[in-house]
């Protein structure tokens, strides 16, 4: 649970109120609210407390950006003078989940409408994170106008011509001015049991007022590579609630974030509603630097412990067995089996409980009112006789984590989440458990997301945050990428060779375009028994039993690995794969501690591509020779040209080597097979000349 210590409080323009925690500060002085770190600084108007923004700094270069627009940063259609505001600021003290930050509250109103927001500033972090929360009655529509279709528009012969029409709600807004700014936004998909492309780019110099879908906009002065970002934390904009077709809006150096994610419906129950959050961040330089600023931020919300957050899973349901099979002889001959693989985790997915779900092959179910069986989440005593015990001691004694699946119920928005959480906690109190698959999601408005909030808070409290939540994302309107991130990872896709939709290249590429805007280490990344179903794939040169055992675990690598199979379904000769896993387990945090980037191009099945980890000077590479005819190439890295670099082989069929980076990075890179990789260890050992 977080500590707080209130420091001030003021609704007095002409008061004087500070708060400074190392790093970071806030300070409200007559009208001008400053929020700041060593990284970033960020002055308000305070307007009654709907703050309008007056200034942007990034302290890394100076620059300072001037904000045109006089508007607040945050509106809705219709709504009325800010009154009533009050300031005050805290420290949120360090927790197993999260570092230290400042806290910064400002309440105000708008007419009946009470509007509360949070600002979390984090040390050395070049960003500064807002939290909305909503309670009372709005004047307008919190959802806001859709957007319009350009087509509709006239042509432009007056600057009468030039306004757009329509009202928008507004998380936040930033109007540095200006006619050159490079601009990026970045739209996420996820339902990946429906999708296979994941991430989609759209590079535009902004012009007349135009919408934009995505939980990322990156703007990049051309004038002197210097910028800030917006991420919004909301799920993936074509399953947000409320949605108003669109996220983003630039106009020139116009741009704003819209979509609160709640109508007011959601404020009926006069309880405080939680809005989308967003984060506003700068940085100077290259792509590189635009990155890691953002990944800095990302790398806060929650912390990668060894002994808790990294995995290397098992999880059955990929042989299609579905809960044929599971039962206590099962679950004990597949943990003896991991443990000869090297496998830290062993998760039981749906079956082992008493209830059944529509999923189950032998006796279908419902995931609706699950509570009027009160005995739903307890260990079927047909299969587990002794309960989990036996199985929970038997990966004791072998090091290997009894992982469950749950899945909340459903019903009136998740109003039964404190009795899903006192099962999950009973679980974790009597077996240990603290690692729980989340599936069968379905987040339709805010009052069902508020309650999935207080349900893995619950949880996280009563367990001293010991609890690791696995979120899917393979169906229904859930969280995505960018919320619920405090929690746990993301358990990213369903493949099966059964119906032959597993391509190891596939998933490479998931993870790969992901790592580019996500902690990979936050995302669980399957790998199959190659040998299960190869006639169905006959002839396909990219088929799962075309390739090294080895390789297909070392496309996980850079995520969170998921042996997405039955150990006992494997042939001995799978089991030498142990003493690979044995090696990544021992680099596996370190690894992950990093920044973990894509390197080369995009796999295709017949690219050279893989993944670095950024450390300072030091940290890994992972370089996959897919399908291409060359054993040797110069793939491009995130290194600074000219800098020299020892690579020490540590998984794969590296050789030890020293190479001098060149433009955009390159190094060259050898593998003497096609569908090939290798690990290693890297130390900057000469920098660049200046």
């Amino acid at each position: 649970m977080k500590h707080t210590f209130p420091i001030l409080a003021a609704a007095l323009l002409c008061g004087a109120c500070a708060f400074a925690q190392d790093d970071c500060y806030s300070r409200l002085r007559n009208d001008t609210l400053t929020i700041g770190n060593s990284r970033i600084e960020r002055k308000f108007v305070w307007n009654g407390g709907n703050l309008v923004t007056y200034s942007l700094t990034d302290k890394s270069s100076g620059q300072v950006w001037l904000n045109r627009t006089p508007a607040p940063d945050f509106e809705i259609p219709g709504d009325a003078e800010a009154s009533a505001g009050t300031y005050s600021s805290a420290r949120i003290g360090e927790t197993v989940i999260h570092p230290e930050y400042l806290e910064t509250t400002v309440e105000f109103s708008l007419g009946a409408l009470v509007v509360r927001r949070v600002y979390r500033i984090y040390g050395d972090t070049p960003a500064i994170a807002c939290d909305t929360y909503l309670k009372g009655r709005a004047a307008g529509a919190l959802a806001g106008d859709r957007a319009a279709n350009l087509g509709d528009r006239k042509n432009i012969e007056s600057k009468e011509d030039m306004c757009a029409l329509g009202s928008s709600n507004v998380l936040d807004r930033f109007n540095p001015g200006g006619f050159h700014w490079q601009t990026r936004i970045v739209e996420f998909q996820d339902v990946t049991d429906w999708n296979n492309n994941l991430v989609f780019e759209t590079d535009v110099i902004p012009y007349r007022k135009n919408h934009y879908r995505g939980n990322l906009l990156f703007a990049r002065s051309g004038e002197n590579d210097r910028g800030f970002f917006f991420l919004k934390e909301a799920p993936c904009s074509n399953v947000q609630p409320a949605y108003q077709g669109y996220d983003f809006t630039a106009e020139f150096g116009n741009f704003t974030v819209s979509g609160l994610g709640l109508t007011e419906r959601d404020l009926d129950g006069g309880e405080w509603m939680r809005a989308y959050g967003c984060v506003v961040g700068v940085w100077s330089g290259g792509e590189l630097e635009q990155l890691t600023a953002l990944r800095s931020y990302q790398k806060q919300l929650r912390k990668q412990l060894p002994g808790r957050d990294e995995m290397v899973m098992m999880n059955t349901w990929g042989d299609r067995s579905q809960d044929t099979k599971v039962n206590e002889r099962f679950c004990l001959e597949e943990v003896r089996r991991a443990a000869r693989l090297g496998i830290t985790h062993f998760q039981i997915d749906d079956g082992w409980q008493v209830g059944k779900s529509p999923n189950s092959a032998v006796a279908k179910g419902s995931f609706r009112n699950i509570w009027d069986n009160p005995d739903y989440w307890k260990p079927d005593p047909e299969k587990y006789p002794n309960g989990l015990h036996s199985v929970v001691e038997l990966g004791r004694e072998l090091g290997v984590e009894i992982c469950l699946w749950f899945n909340p119920s459903v019903q009136d928005g998740y109003a039964d989440w404190e009795k899903d959480a006192r099962a999950m906690i009973a679980l974790h109190d009597e077996y240990g458990i603290r690692t729980f698959k989340i599936d069968g999601l379905a987040i339709p408005d805010k009052r069902a997301e508020a309650n999935l909030r207080r349900l893995f808070d619950r949880v996280l409290a009563e367990t001293d945050g010991r609890v690791v939540f696995n979120l899917d994302a393979t169906a229904g309107r859930r969280g995505g990428y960018h919320m619920f991130n405090e929690y746990g990872n993301v358990f990213l896709e369903n493949r099966y060779t059964d119906w032959q939709n597993y391509y190891p290249y596939w998933t490479l590429r998931n993870l790969w375009m992901l790592s580019k805007y996500v902690p990979a280490e936050r995302l669980q990344i399957e790998f199959l028994n190659k040998w299960r179903n190869a006639g169905k794939y006959a002839g396909d040169r990219f088929a799962p039993a075309n390739y090294g055992f080895g390789y297909l675990f070392a496309v996980t690598m850079a995520g969170q690995p998921l042996a997405w199979m039955e150990a006992g379904g494997l042939p001995d000769e799978a089991l030498a794969l142990g003493r690979e896993i044995g090696r990544y387990k021992e680099v596996q945090h370190d690894f992950h501690s990093g920044v973990i980037l894509p390197v080369g191009d995009e796999p295709s099945g017949r690219s050279w591509t893989g993944f670095q980890s950024l450390n300072g000077d030091r940290g890994y590479f992972i370089f996959f020779r897919e399908q291409h005819p060359d054993r040797r190439t110069r793939i491009g890295t995130w290194l600074p040209e000219g800098a020299t670099v020892r690579l020490t082989p540590v998984l794969g069929s590296g050789k030890a080597a020293v190479r001098k980076a060149g433009r955009r990075g390159e190094l060259e890179v050898e593998l003497p097979s096609p569908d090939d990789y290798a690990m290693y260890r890297y130390e900057i050992i000469r920098k660049p000349k200046p």
